[in-house]
Order: C-alpha cells, then sequence, then structure tokens
C-alpha cells in the first residue's frame, strides 16, 4: 500500500478497508472494482487492488489462506517485493528482517553510511552487517522516524544537531 502514498493517507483507509475485508476469503469473494472503491485516496489505487485480490487468492491456493512467514514464500505473492516482505517478516512475525524504505535509503546515503547510488539490496547489506540482527526493527522505526522528521529530503535539518552533523563532515571527508 505505501507505494505513492503518505502514511496518513493509508491510516485513513486501513480501518474500512479491513473491516470489510476481514481475510483472503472475503477478498477472493469482492473483484478488484469493489477493493478500488475502498482505497481509490491513495496512490495507484487500480493496480493495487489488483494485488490485493490476486495476492488473496494465491494466499487461498497456494497457503490454505495463511500467510506465509518466510520471505522467499512472501515475495511469490502479487505485489509483494523484499520491502514489504521483510515489514511482515518484522512487524507482523516478529523477526530479525530489515526493510528499506526511500526514508532509510535517504539517510543511509546522506550520513555516508553507503554511496549515494547504492541501492535497496546494498542498503540492507550494509545496515545488516553493521547492526545485530536483534536490533534491526527498532533501528528500521528509528531511521524512518529521522527521515521524516530531521534528514528530510527538501531542507534536511541534520546540520542543527551539531554533533550529528560535524559526524557527518568527517565521513563525506574520509569518502573523498
Amino acid at each position: 500500500m505505501s507505494a505513492q502514498a503518505t502514511d496518513k493517507s493509508i491510516r485513513k483507509i486501513r480501518d474500512p478497508l479491513f473491516e470489510r475485508y476481514p481475510d483472503p476469503q472475503a477478498v477472493a469473494d469482492s473483484s478488484p472494482e469493489e477493493i478500488q472503491s475502498y482505497i481509490k485516496t491513495v496512490g495507484l489505487h487500480r493496480n493495487k487492488a489488483k494485488y490485493i485480490y490476486n495476492s488473496s487468492l494465491q494466499l487461498l491456493e497456494r497457503f490454505d489462506g495463511k500467510v506465509p512467514t518466510t520471505g522467499k514464500e512472501l515475495q511469490t505473492l502479487s505485489g509483494i517485493g523484499p520491502k514489504s516482505a521483510n515489514i511482515l517478516l518484522s512487524a507482523a512475525f516478529g523477526q530479525d528482517a530489515f526493510a528499506v524504505d526511500t526514508h532509510v535509503a535517504r539517510v543511509c546515503r546522506h550520513h555516508c553510511i553507503v554511496s549515494e547510488n547504492a541501492t535497496p539490496k546494498q542498503v540492507e547489506q550494509r545496515i545488516t552487517e553493521i547492526v545485530p540482527s536483534k536490533y534491526w526493527g527498532r533501528v528500521h522505526q528509528s531511521m524512518i522516524s529521522f527521515g521524516r522528521e530531521i534528514c528530510t529530503p527538501r531542507n534536511p535539518k541534520c546540520k542543527d544537531h551539531p554533533q550529528l552533523y560535524e559526524n557527518l563532515n568527517e565521513r563525506r571527508d574520509k569518502r573523498l
């Protein structure tokens, strides 16, 4: 759901969506067009409705209506990529998984944790190398908050935090 949507827009549709569709069978008994009516305020709603519908059919056909608990199986579902799989593994199943979203990638690039052109997979590999797995979920949430509030895409406020800013400049100097 998060692609081309804000957290605020997702929160608005979440409760009505889950109330109408409490399980994969309820989704399968509807249609992508009906699902669209619940999510039309978020970006890419037509494609997302198809993904929701198709993944529900897949859950019923392949997994007896249960959400799989491995990244490999999750990524076989329509519309589920590495980021979504890792978020599900961490948030829903309490597993050690690290998801790279736009905020995490920006923070890591801006603060020289990875190179400016690092892919999400490279960001994930670097973070999971340097952070013990038991902290991945907390680090992910902290980086998201930091990226939303301080290390923003436009006019980042990192320099308003002197110690952080000094460390950033030292890392940049070493990288050059």
